[in-house]
């Protein structure tokens, strides 16, 4: 299956660049061009709409294209969870969290994820599937179930290098209290798009105080 566009651009330049690109430079730029047009049907249009034929034409490429690069639903939905945490290692890593003191990087996590609540397709998206997959009782629940998990051992990891250097109380639960900061913020993001008026300042500096009161030692 080629990667060629379905239609032609008007780029020459692009064009004249993409014909000097190797077969494994294609590939990635063509996986990346249907994840982002995926994420811009259903943040648009809904879950339901995020049908192969919509995303590879949203994305200019053909519908078997998209079959061949995932192979099924659940395959582009694994691949946009796995482009969503690139995303955030590289975002932790921009605002060296990981030379910050446990506690600090803690609540630097809570406040990363509350800024990217700024109407980003990548998380809107990933919110809608999730919650599309939960009320439908979809295989695709199973993908979400692992990133969550990721998600919590990254912030218990968090926490138990605070505990270890002293900046986070040692009698604190560490895997516990992980879950429950990450609930919060899937709460704050669900509250987000039921409601993008909600002014989300003010709750994450509640759950930062929050974990400050509960975690800073005594």
């Amino acid at each position: 299956m080629s990667d060629t566009k379905t239609a032609p651009t008007t780029d020459s330049t692009a064009s004249a660049n993409a014909g000097r690109m190797t077969q494994a430079e294609r590939r990635e730029r063509s996986e990346q061009e249907l994840l982002e047009a995926t994420m811009r049907v259903v943040s648009e249009k809904g879950v339901a709409a995020a049908t192969f034929d919509a995303i590879g034409k949203e994305a200019g490429y053909s519908r078997g294209l998209v079959t061949q690069r995932f192979g099924s639903k659940d395959g582009l939905i694994r691949s946009l969870i796995a482009a969503l945490h690139d995303w955030q290692r590289e975002a932790l890593a921009a605002a060296h969290v990981e030379r910050m003191d446990g506690l600090t990087a803690l609540c630097a996590f809570v406040e990363l994820h509350c800024q990217a609540l700024d109407g980003r397709e990548e998380d809107k998206a990933y919110y809608m599937l999730l919650a599309a997959a939960v009320a439908d009782r979809l295989e695709t629940r199973a993908a979400f179930a692992e990133s969550h998990e990721l998600e919590r051992v990254l912030i218990r990891k968090i926490i138990e290098r605070g505990q270890a250097e002293g900046s986070i109380r040692r009698d604190a639960d560490a895997d516990a209290t992980a879950l429950m900061a990450g609930c919060a913020l899937i709460g704050i993001r669900i509250q987000n798009m039921i409601d993008p008026d909600t002014e989300i300042a003010p709750v994450r500096d509640a759950l930062v105080q929050s974990l400050r009161a509960r975690l800073a030692p005594v």
